[in-house]
This record gives C-alpha cells, sequence and structure tokens, in this order.
C-alpha cells in the first residue's frame, strides 16, 4: 500500500508586483500549497499584495513591524541606498521573520519573486546571499523566477520543488515575466516602479531631518511627512504647513492633539498648519506668520489666527510674511 504524499508547503513574501505574482502561481503549477505573507510599516503598506491574493486566490498574512522596523531604519548594518532605503536590511529582516513564521506553521520552504539582476544593487549575487546568510534561512530561500541562474536550495535537494520546472530570469528585461503572466492569465497586475516612501527623495529629506533632532518618532509622525510643506524653524521645533485640502485633511488625522498645537487663519481661506509637540510663543508667532504667507490674508498687516494647544484654544494677532523670506526654512 502507497504512503500518503507530503503536501510540500511554501511561505513567499509579497509585495504586489508581477514577480511575486508569477513566483507563487509557478510554484503552485508544481501543486505545491504555497501562501503569502507581506509588512506593513508607514513606509510601505500590503494594499497591492491584497490585491494580488484576490486575483490569484493564494491565501495572505499580513504583519505590521513597526517597532522593530524603527530601530533597523535608524541604523542599517548593510547601510542605505541612494536615499533612505536599507534595502538589504530590510529584506534581511523580513525574511527572518517569514523564517520564524515558516517554523511556527511547519512550512517547508520560504520564497520570493526576486529576479537576479533586475536591481543591480538589491539583487545582484552578492546581495542575495547577504540576506541568505544574515536572515538565519540559508538555503530555505527559493527564487523560483531565476532558480536555474542561482545555487541549488535545500528544497531542490530534498525533491520538495522541481528544479527543472523553474526559470533562468535574470535582468532587467520585462518581456519574459509579461508573457508568462500572459500565459497564468494574469491581467492586472502593477506597474514594476516601487512602492517605498524610502526610495523618494523629498520624504527621504524630511525623514533624515526628524533622525537628526529626535530621538524617538511615532507612527504618525512619520505618516505625516508625506503631506504638506515642512519647515525647520529651530533644532526643537518644525512646522508644517498643508498644500491642498487633502493634505490638510491628512495633517489633521495624523496630527496628535495631546501634544502638537494647530494652526488656522481666522475669517480667511488658509491651509491648516501644525507645530509638531508644540513650541515656545515666539516660535507659534513665527510658524503663524508662515501659515498666513499660504492664505488669501495680505501679508504684513495684522491678521487674527486661531491657536489651538492641548490645552485649549485662543486667538492671536500675527503679520503675515511673503513665502519668499522663510523658503530657506524649508526642508
Amino acid at each position: 500500500m502507497n504512503a500518503t504524499k507530503k503536501t510540500v508547503r511554501g511561505l513567499g513574501l509579497c509585495s504586489g508586483g508581477l514577480d511575486s505574482m508569477l513566483a507563487g502561481v509557478v510554484l503552485r503549477e508544481q501543486g505545491i500549497d504555497v501562501e503569502w505573507v507581506t509588512f506593513e510599516t508607514p513606509f510601505f503598506t500590503a494594499a497591492k499584495a491584497r490585491k494580488a491574493s484576490e486575483q490569484t486566490g493564494i491565501p495572505l498574512t499580513v504583519k505590521p513591524i513597526y517597532p522593530i522596523y524603527i530601530k533597523l531604519l535608524r541604523d542599517p548594518p548593510a547601510g542605505y541606498g541612494k536615499q533612505m532605503n536599507p534595502c538589504m536590511d530590510c529584506h534581511t529582516l523580513m525574511f527572518k521573520l517569514a523564517g520564524e513564521m515558516m517554523e511556527e506553521k511547519n512550512i517547508d520552504f520560504l520564497f520570493s519573486g526576486e529576479v537576479l539582476g533586475q536591481r543591480p544593487m538589491s539583487q545582484n549575487k552578492s546581495s542575495l546571499q547577504y540576506v541568505e546568510k544574515h536572515s538565519g534561512y540559508k538555503g530555505y530561500i527559493l527564487r523560483p523566477l531565476s532558480a536555474k541562474n542561482l545555487p541549488e536550495t535545500i528544497p531542490e535537494k530534498e525533491g520538495l520543488v522541481n528544479r527543472q520546472l523553474l526559470l533562468d530570469f535574470a535582468g532587467r528585461g520585462r518581456k519574459r515575466q509579461i508573457a508568462l503572466a500572459k500565459q497564468y492569465g494574469l491581467t492586472d497586475y502593477p506597474a514594476p516602479a516601487g512602492g517605498c516612501l524610502l526610495t523618494d527623495v523629498g520624504y527621504s529629506s524630511r525623514l533624515k531631518d526628524l533622525f537628526a533632532h529626535q530621538d524617538e518618532c511615532t507612527e504618525k509622525e512619520l505618516h505625516l511627512l508625506r503631506y504638506g510643506r515642512h519647515f525647520r524653524l529651530n533644532p526643537d521645533t518644525k512646522l508644517i504647513v498643508g498644500r491642498t485640502e487633502k493634505d490638510n485633511e491628512n495633517i489633521l488625522k495624523y496630527h496628535n492633539p495631546q501634544t502638537d498645537t494647530v494652526i488656522d487663519v481666522k475669517d480667511h481661506a488658509s491651509p491648516i498648519a501644525i507645530v509638531p509637540r508644540g513650541g515656545p510663543k515666539d516660535v507659534i508667532y513665527l510658524a503663524g506668520s508662515i501659515c498666513i504667507g499660504y492664505s488669501k490674508a495680505s501679508n504684513l498687516t495684522p491678521i487674527d489666527i486661531v491657536v489651538k494647544t492641548p490645552q485649549g484654544e485662543e486667538i492671536i494677532e500675527v503679520i503675515g510674511i511673503p513665502t519668499a523670506d522663510f523658503k530657506k526654512l524649508l526642508i
């Protein structure tokens, strides 16, 4: 009598991009039971991964990892990319966390949609080896789309995965991925542009400033970096002024009413401004003057502004400053 064949299980990292989707589907075609995990921080969301899960039917677990991620981000062992992106250590951490989940759930191996050479810094052979070594799961990380260009993994050696059915993709071209997607009926997938805020020049500049002036920061403060104009008023105080109505909404959504000061120009169309963690009165006057500069009120004439602090609300009179006079304070 034949023994029941063991179900092989793989846990993949899913960004929600086409390569992630293809890696999952390629393994599923072998009869492997695949599932995904994706991680969330203020710098990247699970939105694309959720959509990929819906389209492919591959189950997805979403895990928020802010507390551990922010420690890594302040001092990544392998350093940053062009901006504040610690790609190698980020991938290492994700595989480490996925590996712990793999062990908890008795899954056989890890996988991802990484393609050798697609990103010259984070997806070359030495970078992939760095991630494997430092994740603690060397030999258990399979990259199905480039497997034939990489050393054989433990699940391949043990016959859990058929190496002959894996692929040899390499380089930055996308033609083979697009053709394979068509073969599998995958038509709704995002463009290959990165979805990580840490690769964005403007966001990274604001994050560097925040790290330089604060030993600790909250998730909400990191979300606030995405909206409005940011000014460094002094080493202890910054100002955020909305650009649009959407900015205003998000600034109010993510500000902390227990610590922040909110400024609004009375009786004039104006942006919302906040001073995160508040500031002394002279700084609030300066912040109000800058806020007036972006409003419909006249500059160089006394204007009432509404100042809301955790202690209450007051109206003070401030003279607006032309925007050209304080652009040097922009972060």
